[in-house]
């Protein structure tokens, strides 16, 4: 049996957002991305990164401004670009594989609140994992839905809003997105 909020979060069970515990971790983060996006140079960027996320690879970089729930739960690979003013609230995990690019304005939400009015005004909501998997592209503007994985090699055109997993070596576009063609690899 899960105890904390935080452990029932990251299960994918129910859990109540506005758990104190939760909050100040987001109050920290939220800290940490005030001098990450004030951050004039790399390496001071690199070094709050090092602190904020659970894991960034080799010569990966986030351009500021950006902005997470909590930092801890992103893992990203090696050779990863995510461009400016990206958002990835992770309040389940997100796995972002090696030679990805995340266009500007890329959104990522891994929480999903209740369907039912009283328990979502009263905090709870689950999470649902996001995997992005090794040279994926997501265009500027993209919006990626809890649950979804985008698959190897995978490009979602920009402005796509992902409700559903993306094949390896496929092109997605639209709301929602949809399946353009298959991507020939050499």
């Amino acid at each position: 049996m899960l105890g904390t909020t935080r452990e029932k979060m990251l299960a994918g069970q129910v859990y109540n957002c506005l758990d104190p515990e939760l909050e100040a971790e987001r109050r920290e983060t939220r800290a940490q991305l005030r001098l990450l996006n004030r951050a004039e140079t790399v390496p001071e960027q690199q070094a709050i990164l090092r602190r904020l996320l659970g894991h960034i690879g080799r010569e990966s970089t986030i351009e500021p401004p950006f902005f997470c729930a909590y930092g801890r739960n992103i893992h990203i690979g090696d050779h990863v670009f995510l461009n400016v003013l990206c958002t990835i609230l992770d309040c389940a995990e997100v796995r972002i594989g090696d030679h990805v690019m995340i266009g500007p304005s890329v959104q990522i939400y891994t929480a999903a609140h209740l369907l039912q009015a009283q328990p979502r005004r009263q905090g709870w909501e689950v999470a649902k994992a996001i995997v992005i998997e090794d040279n994926a592209w997501l265009g500027g503007g993209a919006i990626l839905l809890p649950g979804v994985t985008i698959g190897r090699n995978a490009v979602v055109g920009a402005g796509a809003v992902v409700s559903h997993s993306v094949p390896p070596d496929t092109v997605v576009a639209g709301n929602p997105a949809r399946p353009i063609r298959e991507i020939e690899q050499d």
